[in-house]
């Protein structure tokens, strides 16, 4: 069974951290019913949602994915790398703690779990704003117990990893699977041995893109890049969540999505 935890959008997202993109003004109503449409998919798919409750005083909180990485075999708290966010994971702690064996990121090490690429034993992390090598040092000695190769990636233009490069398809005996990337933020030849789809140049911030099991979730707004997914045989369920993006977010953020193992 999969479980997704999330969370509703704060009333003070209005003030999220913002890095590449202009502040514009968020709807609030209208974020909080496509947030509502995004956690409806998810049980669509079979997902078991757990919602936890808004942080009104937490403008960035919907962004669940930045706290935690969770693995079959344990988790890691991460540590936001904009101080305004670390108090996020004392409530994914509580919600994680039935599910794994949890460890922490400890300062001087900075992390963001959008920064986090997870592929079979392979774990490719952004150096970006928010994640630095302190962290990546941590997690390798967290992770190799469990048979985990951490490696850092220099990412340009964008925040995090994951605005960059997603995996969109599994491999097979032959490759590694398939990724969703955009060239000019991230060097291909970082993640040896898989496929790769190129967005569309023209979308800029289309390589976003939500694998749930066999089925890949996507945003209505890249319909160049949905093409290109297309012919690549994957048809992905259209998720609208473009009022988040103001602030910076996108369907990987919104979820902290893993399976419910026997051991914890």
């Amino acid at each position: 069974m999969l479980i997704a935890i999330t969370r509703l959008v704060s009333p003070a997202i209005d003030r999220c951290e913002l890095t590449h993109l202009e502040r514009i003004p968020i709807d609030l109503e209208r974020a909080r019913l496509q947030h509502h449409a995004y956690e409806k998919t998810l049980r669509g798919l079979g997902v078991e949602v757990h919602s936890l409750p808004e942080e009104p005083h937490l403008p960035d909180s919907v962004f669940v994915e930045d706290t935690a990485i969770v693995l079959d075999e344990c988790a890691l708290l991460t540590r936001p790398g904009a101080d305004s966010r670390q108090p996020e994971t004392e409530s994914i702690a509580r919600a994680l703690a039935p599910y794994r064996k949890l460890f922490n990121i400890q300062a001087p090490g900075t992390l963001d779990g959008g920064d986090v690429l997870t592929v079979g034993k392979t774990i490719f992390v952004g150096l970006s704003s928010r994640s630095n090598q302190a962290a990546i040092d941590q997690m390798q000695a967290f992770l190799k117990p469990y048979g985990y190769t951490v490696k850092g990636i220099r990412v340009t233009g964008c925040l995090h990893l994951k605005s960059a490069v997603t995996q969109v398809a599994e491999g097979t005996h032959a490759a590694e699977g398939t990724l969703l990337v955009n060239p000019a933020w991230v060097d291909k030849i970082n993640f040896p041995g898989m496929k790769f789809i190129e967005v569309d140049p023209s979308e800029q911030y289309a390589a976003n893109a939500l694998m749930v099991g066999g089925t890949v979730l996507y945003q209505p707004a890249y319909p160049k890049t949905q093409a290109r997914l297309e012919a690549a045989g994957i048809y992905p369920i259209l998720v609208d969540e473009s009022e988040l993006g103001k602030a910076e977010g996108a369907l990987t953020c919104c979820a902290l999505i893993f399976q419910v193992c026997g051991e914890t």
